[in-house]
Parts: C-alpha cells; structure tokens; sequence
C-alpha cells in the first residue's frame, strides 16, 4: 500500500498533537508508534477524499467505510485491528482533550486479540534505578525526587511535569494531580517520595525559579516531558537495566507492585486514574503470570 502523506489542515494539526501524545504517554515502543503514525495518516488521507476536513465533521459511518475499505484492498484481521485501534486512541484523544464532544470510534468493535502483557522493572530494579542517583548536586536531588514521585504515585509523565509547588502537601503526604479529561484525584505519597521531595524544595528554592512548577530546569523553567523522560532514560543507563525503561514503565510497575502485595484493585483503579476497572485489570495478570512463572520455577512436580 502506498504511504500516505502528511495530514494537513486541522486533523494534520491534532495528528502531531497526538502523536507527541502518543510518545510520552503510551510507553508503546517505536515500532508500534510508527506504524500507528503511518494507520492514521492513511485513515486521516482517505476523509480528506471523504471531503471531512474537521474533527466535528466525523461519524462513525466514516470509520467503518475506511475500514472496509481496507479489507477490500487486503488487509489482513490483525493489521485491521491494529489500525482500529490506532484510530480509537486518536479518537478517544480528541474527547480527552475536549475537541470534540463525543467519541464516535468508542463503541466499535475490534477483533479479539491477544493484548500483551505491560513490561514492568522488578522492586530491586527499581531499587537500583533510585539509588543509582547522585544527590551531590541539586540536579541530582531533582532527579531523584522525580523518579520518587513517578514509582511512588504512579504518576503518567504529563501529569508529573504538570505538577505545582501547591499541588504538594507534605503535611499531609498527598499530592494533587490533573489527570485525562481535566480529571483531578488525590494520591499519597510514600515516604521515600515526600523526604526526596523535601530536599528537592529546599534545594529549589535556592535557586533560579521562574515557574511555578515542582520540577524545574537549571534555569528556573519548567521542565518539558522530553526533559522529565530523559532524565529516566539516563538514569536506567546507569543502573544497567536491560529492559528499554520508559515513565510509563514506571507506572506500569507502580500498579503490578501494588496488586503483588495484596491491594484491593479499586483501589489501583483510583490512584492511577484510571476511568474503567478493566482498564487496572491487566495488573492482575501481569501478577498471575507470574505466580504460574515461579510455580513452574520452583515447585518440585511442575
């Protein structure tokens, strides 16, 4: 199938927004993100021939005309599924961040496939990423704070770089977070978190400060997510983690820990924000799966 060109106009402008989304969100890998990229691109070209310009202007009939229009040019059910699947992230972006009113791709079905698995670092993993962290510096306070806050909360990496100085109550060991859909909760801190923390603000205010965000750049501004996701890249180096580590592997691990020692998934579900239970499932198969791996490991009859 021939690539399709860049989208312009309006879509072109929420395709990029969501794109950038998409890389510091999803934690998805670059391989899955580009061929998403290259599902929506050709989805976004076929309703510029459909004369649909707007995100307004969508229906669901549009989406399943495209659909089809794939199978007929022999597609097959899994790369159909993954381009349904590319379009309902895009879609369910659109509502998320209030540009349209509805979600039209919401309630349309994919095939049943299998979902992987969310990779996760193990608790030394983690352990290693946090203490390979100098703190001889105020950078390095910074640093560690923010790597605290991500396994402490669960936090995605948007909602980290957004956090305020008063979005932070250590008196009271909760911080306030702005999740999806404008969607505020309040998560606790850990300990480890609110001493990291502690020492990052009173390094903080030392300094240049020109924002009034909790995580600032030497020059006193905000840091940008590029900036927050480097930070765990860097420090995952260092500690020699195999694994590619991403934020939202952070998260992910926050989650399967959780469930690993015994809490309640409502519980999971609120802290990480997420809207549907299903959703903080998959947690309790990441932690089933490996009940099965260490019961084949360790029983003497498996």
């Amino acid at each position: 199938m021939e690539s399709p060109s860049q989208p312009q106009g309006a879509l072109g402008s929420l395709f990029e927004r969501f794109i950038e989304a998409a890389v510091f969100e999803s934690g998805l890998s670059e391989k899955t993100l580009a061929a998403y990229g290259a599902d929506l691109a050709s989805y976004l070209a076929q309703l510029e021939q459909m004369g649909v310009t707007s995100p307004e202007a969508v229906t669901r009939d549009h989406i399943i005309d495209h659909l089809i229009l794939l199978r007929k040019k022999g597609l097959s059910a899994r790369s159909a599924a993954r381009h349904l699947s590319a379009i309902r992230r895009f879609h369910a972006f659109l509502r998320e961040e209030r540009v349209v009113e509805a979600d039209v791709a919401s309630d349309i079905d994919a095939p049943r496939l299998t979902k992987p698995l969310p990779h996760v670092l193990s608790e030394d993993e983690v352990e290693r990423l946090v203490g390979i962290v100098d703190c001889g510096s105020a950078e390095g306070v910074r640093d560690a704070a923010i790597l605290e806050l991500f396994y402490s909360c669960g936090l995605r990496i948007s909602e980290l770089a957004a956090v305020r100085m008063n979005d932070v109550d250590l008196a009271e060991g909760a911080v306030r977070v702005l999740g999806k859909g404008a969607k505020v909760r309040i998560v606790p801190l850990g300990s480890q978190a609110m001493a990291r923390i502690q020492a990052w603000q009173d390094c903080r205010a030392q300094g240049t400060v020109r924002d009034g965000a909790l995580f600032l750049s030497s020059r006193g501004r905000r840091m940008s997510r590029t900036s927050v996701w480097a930070v765990v890249k860097r420090y995952a180096r260092a500690a020699n983690i195999r694994q590619n580590v991403t934020p939202h592997m952070l998260r992910h691990s926050f989650a399967t820990h959780l469930v690993d020692h015994g809490a309640d998934l409502r519980a999971v579900q609120e802290l990480l924000g997420h809207a549907d239970i299903s959703t903080t499932q998959i947690y309790t198969h990441v932690s089933r799966d490996r009940l099965h791996k260490a019961h084949k490991e360790f029983h003497p009859r498996s």
